[in-house]
């Protein structure tokens, strides 16, 4: 499984992130290439190798050519607007013809209106779409009235539609973070001073770990925001991978630790670890004085109220007594329904409850035509590669009576004809 992990001990910015991609191995002639789909020009990317505090990585730039950004989509670039912090640096802010700055309906027709891949604009959209919500709320604005300050300029497109390339350029299969640094102090932005983290990155991490007071600056930008919160399926310090490329983005700025992003390409450490593993509950009571009549009715109640498994087991219990143990598997949403089933139907006086994890094969289901019809095969698989399969019994039983055929010879000949694939 391939890993791309962001380091973000120096938070993150737009721009860091794509100096980092392309440190990692993104070909800057594709992202070039790529961006040239959106309907903008008057600008240029400009790539070199340096160096902070020690560390040698890529700083990317983005440098308008001229004071009048031309847009084949008519929008332009006011040199006499407000001027306002992206990340590491202030740049003007787009305006069209008929407003100081670009709607998030805007951007959206700018992005789809291009030949961009669906995986790519998928992902710009969402980044952009996690700003508008957070700008929305803080402003008390739909959507759709949200006017981009920050993120409307030129280099902020390239930003975030160039995160989107490189991803799917990369391609990686799980995409992880620690909990980015934001910083500290205050933040000069288009509605005034505030202080770090901006409004609109506090919004956008909502419910995601983040770290701050690092340094007395804002170390992690709405755009950098957007880009973890709308890649990243988890953030913690505590990861387990096999580190097989580390990539550096330079930053603008001068802190007293080095402002840099740190990204990794790796392999899963667990790579024998190919099953799904999921949460559940484990409930036990051991029950010695009660008919055994009962624990059919009980098996079938347990499973009507939501039981993944249910079983009995055989155990000797204080004085010698002969005695069953039932066990339960459920998730935690169950678990209050069927522990009343348990004190209402059995004797038990007490019931463990214990939290488990299972284990287990990504499943799938496929119907084989056989002699006698059509049977469903259910397939365990690793890695997408199926190592275990059988009929379906209840299929079995069916055709076997009306067949007048023992069950044994039914699954048999199905077995044989089932090709692991």
């Amino acid at each position: 499984m391939k890993i791309l992990f962001y380091d973000c001990f120096s938070g993150i910015s737009g721009d860091m992130n794509l100096g980092a991609m392309i440190d990692l191995g993104v070909d800057i002639g594709y992202l070039k290439s790529e961006l040239s789909k959106l309907n903008v020009t008057g600008y240029e990317i400009k790539i070199i190798k340096t160096q902070k505090k020690g560390i040698e990585g890529t700083k990317l730039e983005v440098i308008l050519k001229d004071e009048n950004v031309v847009e084949k989509s008519n929008i332009k670039l006011n040199p006499q607007s407000f001027k306002v912090a992206t990340g590491s640096h202030t740049h003007p802010v787009i305006q069209n013809t008929d407003h100081h700055d670009r709607t998030y309906t805007d951007i959206k027709n700018l992005i789809e209106s291009s030949s961009l891949s669906e995986k790519v604009k998928t992902i710009s959209l969402d980044m952009f779409h996690r700003i508008a919500v957070a700008e929305g709320k803080i402003h008390g604005k739909p959507i759709s009235e949200v006017h981009f300050h920050e993120v409307g300029a030129v280099d902020s497109i390239v930003d975030i539609v160039g995160a989107a390339i490189c991803i799917d350029f990369i391609n990686p299969d799980k995409i992880l973070s620690t909990p980015p640094q934001l910083g500290g102090g205050f933040v000069k932005c288009a509605h005034g001073t505030f202080p770090v983290p901006a409004p609109a990155t506090a919004e956008i991490f909502k419910g995601i770990p983040v770290k701050t007071g690092a340094v007395n600056f804002e170390t992690t930008t709405p755009t950098g925001a957007a880009i973890l919160a709308s890649l990243c399926s988890s953030f913690s310090d505590k990861n387990e991978f096999v580190p097989l490329k580390i990539a550096y983005g330079i930053g603008h700025k001068d802190f007293d630790i080095p402002n840099v992003l740190r990204v990794m390409l790796a392999e899963d450490s667990k790579v024998n670890e190919t099953w799904e593993t999921e949460k559940s509950i484990l409930i036990e009571c051991n029950i010695d004085d009660m008919s055994p009549e009962g624990f059919g009715y009980i098996m079938d109640r347990l499973f009507e109220a939501g039981a993944d498994d249910v079983f009995f087991e055989p155990i000797m219990m204080k004085k010698n007594r002969p005695a069953q143990k039932l066990s339960v598997l459920a998730k935690n949403d169950r678990v209050d329904n069927l522990l009343y089933i348990i004190f209402t139907e059995t004797s038990t006086l007490g019931i463990r409850v214990i939290d488990c994890e299972k284990k287990k094969l990504e499943r799938k289901w496929e119907s084989l035509e056989t002699q006698w019809g059509p049977v469903t095969i259910k397939y365990g698989l690793m890695n997408g590669k199926a190592i275990k399969a059988k009929p379906e019994y209840d299929d079995c039983i069916k055709i076997a009576a009306e067949y007048k055929l023992s069950l044994q010879t039914v699954m048999d000949e199905i077995n044989r004809m089932i090709n692991l694939k």
